[in-house]
């Protein structure tokens, strides 16, 4: 390995209380910048919720349902999932979701309660099936909602 040759070898090397002190620093830095990736998180998840709760089920959104299922169909699947969210975005937490509660679709709310609207309006009468599953469990909870849009026969 080459040696540096601005390296002075006869210099003090840094005393144990500097080193210390860039340690520290180094500390402090990461940290900050951990809260800085987690305000934005927490931002983006409030925006995600704003949303969610406040405005309608957009063209775009309905686009990307369409897509999910046009490319599970081009990998030969009969499912997708179509669609998630928080669980804390149900009225009841996903509980219902969770326990398997035939009524479940009454805690739903915002954009999900549109999006299952949509399917009774829209997809049931094509002969689609749609199950709300939870997906994640962060510390043992239920964490997201998955809606799973199904297209397979009912004969086995």
């Amino acid at each position: 390995m080459p040696e540096k040759k601005d390296f002075d070898v006869n210099a003090t090397p840094p005393s144990a209380k500097d080193l210390r002190k860039e340690v520290i620093q180094r500390e402090m830095e990461e940290t900050q910048k951990q809260e800085k990736a987690k305000a934005a998180q927490e931002r983006k998840v409030a925006d995600f919720a704003e949303d969610f709760l406040k405005n309608h089920v957009s063209e775009a959104d309905i686009l990307a349902v369409r897509r999910q299922v046009a490319n599970a169909v081009q990998a030969g699947k009969f499912e997708a999932m179509v669609y998630s969210f928080s669980s804390d975005l149900c009225s009841d937490s996903g509980r219902a979701i969770n326990s398997g509660d035939r009524s479940w679709p009454d805690t739903l709310q915002g954009k999900a309660k549109e999006f299952y609207d949509r399917y009774q309006q829209f997809g049931k009468p094509q002969g689609f099936k749609l199950k709300a599953m939870i997906i994640t469990f962060p510390g043992g909870m239920p964490g997201d909602v998955g809606f799973f849009l199904n297209w397979g026969s009912d004969k086995v």
